[in-house]
């Protein structure tokens, strides 16, 4: 069977699981494994917080096209995460980190929220970002945009150069 093939049973098999229900701690292991990672630490640091019980909540596994190839990547969503002893461990006022799997490669971002759009050929990441990102405080109104780059396999951004 071709690779796109199985990325796509792959893909649906854990769109099963992620659509019944919020994602239990034995359902992990069907999670690529630099996510597992991820959740293991988040997972260590609530335990070291006053002994708390860590849960992934619903959202903190997306499985949507980031580079426009029409498969899914993944995505974790520490926003999506909690801790039984500490409210605000896995985030602040800069809003909380979401980590993108894309063609093997993970990169992190610290966002209030986002989300995936078609903007003409390319598919490109909204992120909410933290005010002082364009120069204000938190409450400043501040958005940045990447695209994943896969020939040299990274995202890629600027700052718009208004007049």
């Amino acid at each position: 069977m071709k690779k796109k093939s199985l990325k796509l049973i792959g893909s649906l098999v854990i769109a099963g699981i992620l659509s019944s229900s919020a994602l239990r701690a034995e359902d992990i292991s069907v999670l690529p494994q630099q996510l597992q990672d991820k959740i293991s630490i988040a997972k260590e640091a609530c335990a070291e917080f006053d002994g708390g019980q860590f849960a992934l909540e619903w959202g903190a596994i997306a499985r949507v096209d980031l580079d426009g190839d029409r498969y899914a990547d993944w995505v974790l969503n520490e926003s999506a995460f909690a801790c039984s002893t500490a409210a605000s461990l896995y985030g602040g006022t800069g809003g909380s980190m979401s980590h993108f799997l894309v063609d093997g490669q993970l990169n992190s971002l610290l966002n209030q929220g986002w989300e995936a759009v078609s903007v003409a050929r390319y598919r490109v990441v909204l992120a909410d970002v933290h005010g002082s990102q364009c120069g204000g405080i938190n409450p400043t109104p501040c958005v940045t945009s990447s695209v994943w780059d896969g020939e040299a396999k990274e995202w890629r951004s600027t700052s718009a150069e208004w007049e």
